[in-house]
């Protein structure tokens, strides 16, 4: 099992697991590529690096850490074309201001359904939103992305 922190990603071939764990307004992607076996999961925790004061870690940024994981998976042997997503998180965590300039979590989805489109990876399985957080385990044998949270019990998409 390889544990991906906040703001950081990794990549695995099978039969290795992937897990970031305390998804709450940020959003985990996982990635694969079913005919190599290689999947990678990056912790985004803002949307964009653009107005950032310390653009040092890609991985922090949906725009920036989504394309580098891609390539990082390109490099040890994935596809692009025939990679698919399964992402999760984006939680509403404080329900003091229902605002979108303030809901990082709806902010972070956005912003990592964007890139995923203009990368032409698919989005297979989604689990988002909500009020509660989630830990998220991707099987590189087979694709599946368990999400499991104190809330709903554990999902397998």
């Amino acid at each position: 099992m390889i544990i991906v922190g906040m703001a950081d990603s990794a990549v695995a071939k099978k039969p290795l697991k992937l897990t970031t764990l305390g998804l709450g307004s940020c959003v985990g992607i996982s990635l694969y590529d079913k005919s190599t076996g290689v999947g990678g999961m990056v912790h985004i925790m803002l949307p964009s690096i653009e107005q950032a004061r310390s653009k040092d870690n890609i991985a922090k940024f949906a725009d920036t850490g989504i394309p580098a994981l891609m390539d990082a998976m390109v490099e040890e042997g994935a596809y692009r074309h025939r990679t698919k997503a399964k992402i999760a998180g984006g939680a509403s965590m404080f329900s003091f201001n229902s605002s979108t300039q303030l809901n990082i979590g709806e902010r972070n989805v956005a912003a990592t359904k964007k890139l995923l489109k203009e990368l032409k990876i698919p989005i297979i399985a989604e689990d988002t939103g909500q009020n509660y957080g989630r830990t998220i385990i991707l099987d590189t044998e087979n694709g599946e992305l368990t999400v499991k949270s104190a809330l709903k019990g554990i999902k397998v998409y």
